[in-house]
């Protein structure tokens, strides 16, 4: 008896380490399978955004190739309509000037659309050259107050430029940032019926310049801000029923911006007009010393 009692306590413990080693191995065996189940998923997902790649290669290229197709028609109407409207065919009735003035503002209105798509094609396929310079403030507003000049038709709205203050001398792609700008006027216009568009610009403590386009026009809804700067997106409203175009103009400024080392954003209340700004530092990285 004192025998079998000795031999009882061994064979409990190796009955323990059998139940340890089987356990162990079904542990092994369950992480094998999820480790198994993880690569699966890795290389799933490296499918996924390779495809994702591509799918976005095809669309830029796409768009590129459309841009490029479109430019030569368009521009072919738009010198037609200035031919007609310079009577260099003969004399138009005042219904027929009317008429050719509609397709040339229409041929205008197309082209934009087309340089903005070819633009974001551009910028989506990583084309896109940053050509940094020194340049003043004062030269950059001189030059959009000329570019806006010829287009300022409506009388019940004035565009005002705010001179530069204690803003230094900016080390960046001065086309790119003139590009922001050019289009943050052109909506601040085309959705201000009366009142007045002002261009600002105001140097940050973090060396980083803020430049703003005010309006006094529709404003918009706090639902449309997170998506007004995305592609295609468009504000809801009967004002823009009556306006063409894309949504791609703030989309297009948005990644401009990020290009330049900054960022944009929106202000606005609906009828209480808007303000659009970007915020760039005032030199890029590697600026030569003045």
């Amino acid at each position: 008896m004192a025998s079998d009692s000795a031999s009882g306590p061994p064979q409990d413990l190796q009955a323990a380490l059998e139940r340890s080693q089987q356990e162990a191995h079904a542990l092994r065996t369950e992480l094998e399978e999820t480790n198994r189940g993880v690569l699966a998923l890795y290389a799933e997902l490296d499918a996924q955004a390779d495809q994702l790649r591509q799918a976005t290669e095809l669309k830029s290229r796409f768009l590129a190739y459309m841009s490029h197709e479109f430019r030569t028609p368009i521009n072919s109407i738009r010198s037609i309509t200035r031919l007609l409207l310079d009577r260099v065919d003969g004399p138009l009735t005042e219904e027929q000037e009317k008429q050719v003035s509609f397709i040339q503002q229409n041929a205008s209105e197309f082209a934009e659309m087309v340089d903005d798509l070819l633009d974001l094609a551009k910028v989506e396929a990583g084309r896109v050259e940053i050509s940094p310079a020194w340049f003043e403030m004062v030269d950059l507003f001189s030059a959009l107050r000329g570019m806006f000049k010829p287009v300022l038709t409506n009388p019940a709205v004035n565009l005002v430029f705010e001179e530069p203050q204690d803003v230094p001398r900016l080390y960046t792609d001065d086309r790119k940032l003139s590009q922001i700008l050019r289009n943050f006027i052109s909506n601040a216009l085309k959705f201000t019926p009366r009142g007045e568009v002002r261009v600002s610009a105001k140097f940050e403590s973090d060396e980083r310049v803020t430049f703003s386009v005010a309006d006094s026009g529709i404003g918009i809804a706090p639902e449309f801000h997170r998506t007004i700067f995305e592609d295609f997106s468009q504000v809801q409203s009967p004002l823009q029923k009556r306006l063409r175009g894309t949504g791609l103009g703030l989309s297009l400024s948005r990644k401009l911006a990020e290009l330049l080392g900054g960022s944009v954003g929106l202000t606005s209340e609906p009828g209480k007009g808007s303000v659009f700004h970007v915020t760039i530092p005032v030199r890029l990285q590697d600026a030569p010393v003045e």
